[in-house]
């Protein structure tokens, strides 16, 4: 899953990453309210977990703008502000879940959880061909033996699979499984796109790759 932070405390921003990228998922942070709301307009993500106090606009003003611009995504608040009423604002202007800090990473986890477990409650398991695959667990399965996938090859299928009919540039995977702006060579996604190609094959899906376009997955006639 692919899940954006928009938190101006670095420390705990990064903190956040690195359990979410451990529990399997591709993660981009922000940390000011005017940037939040540009990633969120244009990118497709899973969950927003959104700090409140934030540098150039408010999180709740934030959010209700989102909203306003038909903006789906789950949102996770994230905030010392503890009254009841503050908590019923919150929810009242479009979040789907609220956590006080301080908290404690495994309860991140089982919110996180349950707010992804809801918005996938009717497609957990999907398929394309003969494959299944499964995003709560995160593994792809042929006859209900599991691939054994690495986790981002993983997050390419994954990509591919949401993006179905639809070319994928490679600058779009790199920030998909990485994070926007991450530090690392394009070459990369060659090398795990080829990898996850070879895999594929034999079970009649593959991955087509056209020069300017990208990457598309299908099934083989």
């Amino acid at each position: 899953m692919r899940i954006l932070i928009i938190e101006d405390n670095e420390t705990l921003a990064t903190a956040l990453s690195h359990r979410l990228k451990d529990n399997g998922h591709a993660v981009n942070m922000t940390h000011d309210g005017e940037t939040g709301l540009a990633f969120l307009k244009q990118e497709d993500f899973d969950l927003a977990i959104l700090d409140i106090n934030l540098p150039l606009r408010d999180g709740l003003d934030l959010l209700c703008q989102a909203r306003r611009d038909n903006v789906t995504t789950p949102v996770l608040i994230l905030t010392a502000r503890d009254t009841t009423q503050e908590r019923i604002i919150g929810l009242d202007t479009g979040a789907d879940d609220y956590l006080v800090k301080p908290f404690e990473m495994d309860e991140l986890d089982a919110r996180v959880r349950a707010l992804l477990r809801r918005q996938r409650n009717n497609n957990q398991h999907e398929q394309i061909g003969k494959l299944v695959f499964d995003r709560r667990g995160h593994s792809v399965s042929f006859e209900g033996k599991d691939l054994g996938l690495p986790r981002r090859e993983i997050s390419i299928f994954e990509c591919l699979f949401d993006r179905s009919g639809r070319f994928v540039s490679k600058a779009n995977l790199l920030d998909y499984v990485y994070g926007i702006g991450a530090d690392v060579n394009e070459s990369v996604i060659e090398v795990y796109v080829s990898r996850l190609r070879k895999r594929l094959t034999i079970y009649g899906v593959e991955i087509k790759v056209a020069r300017g376009l990208g990457y598309l997955m299908q099934v083989t006639e």
